[in-house]
């Protein structure tokens, strides 16, 4: 796609498509999501949207890896600016619906090759008509989007401020598309993803806080970079060595960040299967000339017939992934509860606040000594 040679993320959310939402093929709604911006500046935006989900939710019985959505419609969209202070400092649902409802966000039309509205087609990639506009570091884009569809991709475990609108006013919904990207004209030195499960999305962290390892991590990287959330909760390895969409959005990175495996081992895969899928994801982002920071499988409180598993995995990873990935991280002597109990995540499965800043802390060290990011 021509928008991937022009257009990088320009903020640290994880917005993929997780799930699917089923409705009545002509009920209209309207909703609204905010999106954190990065890096300040006046850039054009252009949003991407994909109508394909990229993972597997839950047990996989109702949406999985590489599912093509029915058509649907945008009726109409819009974008704008909400100040950093739009929402204070609140995670609460209630508090948040209220500063949405009490403060009014100044919208302009944005536009899909010329048309207000867009039919979208089943699979389809597509990406909204450029538009300029300036953001301070910190400062929301406020996407609504009025549309009508059967079946439609959203973010069920979303952390970021999502709204329908009714009647009533705004009320916390996350049965929206969300956009895959925002994408800004910056020029950056390079774009970084990071690949992985609810760890990565930053599940584990509060609401709207942006406390998620990678989003701390990006910080301390700084603004020359663009940096690309592609964590999914409940995501497998499987997923994104299936190389479909989700690993589509992943090679048009320069650098990949990959943590997987907790959710194949919690699900049943044995250690040769995990070891696969993160071998074929390594290849496959080699293959496509992507530098490679391959982390090991944070620890999770595993149980006893789990962490055998767990286990070799991470010495394969050690052993012999090594070889391959520009370099490898070992999450579990930052995550770990003690030597003796690895296995034990001390900051929880999904890390708090303190666990992801002592990981991003340490990863930074680790990538700058590697001499993957230049200052």
């Amino acid at each position: 796609m021509k928008f991937f040679e022009r257009f990088s993320s320009n903020t640290c959310a994880g917005s993929g498509n997780q799930f699917v939402f089923y409705d009545t093929e002509n009920t209209v709604k309207t909703g609204r999501i905010f999106y954190r911006i990065f890096c300040e500046g006046e850039y054009n935006y252009s949003l991407l949207f994909s109508n394909i989900t990229d993972s597997t939710f839950a047990d996989g019985s109702e949406s999985h890896k590489n599912l093509v959505c029915d058509e649907w419609t945008i009726l109409s969209a819009k974008i704008g600016k909400a100040d950093k202070n739009y929402f204070g400092t609140t995670a609460d649902v209630r508090e948040l619906e209220g500063f949405a409802n009490e403060k009014s966000v100044e919208l302009i039309p944005i536009t899909f090759n010329g048309s207000t509205s867009k039919n979208v087609a089943p699979g389809e990639f597509f990406s909204t008509d450029p538009v300029k506009m300036y953001f301070d570091r910190g400062d929301y884009l406020c996407l609504e989007i009025t549309f009508c569809g059967r079946m439609i991709p959203y973010h069920e475990e979303s952390l970021l401020p999502v709204f329908e609108k009714t009647e009533n006013g705004f009320v916390y919904s996350k049965k929206m598309p969300f956009a895959s990207m925002i994408g800004c004209d910056r020029k950056v030195k390079s774009k970084i993803a990071f690949l992985g499960d609810s760890i990565t999305q930053g599940i584990g962290t509060a609401l709207n806080s942006y406390a998620h390892w990678n989003a701390l991590l990006s910080d301390k990287i700084g603004s020359d970079y663009a940096f690309w959330n592609l964590g999914l909760g409940f995501a497998r390895a499987s997923d994104m060595a299936s190389d479909g969409a989700w690993a589509f959005k992943a090679k048009q990175n320069d650098t990949v960040i990959v943590c997987y495996g907790v959710n194949d081992i919690l699900r049943g895969a044995n250690e040769n299967q995990v070891i696969r899928d993160i071998e074929k994801i390594v290849d496959n982002m080699k293959n496509n000339g992507k530098k490679i920071v391959l982390q090991t499988v944070p620890p999770f409180n595993y149980t006893e017939e789990k962490i055998a598993v767990w286990e070799n995995v991470n010495k394969y990873i050690n052993d012999v992934l090594s070889d391959k990935a520009d370099l490898v991280f070992d999450t579990v002597s930052v995550l770990s509860e003690s030597t003796k109990e690895p296995h034990k995540a001390k900051y929880g499965g999904h890390p708090d606040e303190t666990g992801c800043a002592v990981w991003a802390d340490a990863l930074y060290t680790a990538i700058c000594n590697a001499g993957l990011i230049g200052k």
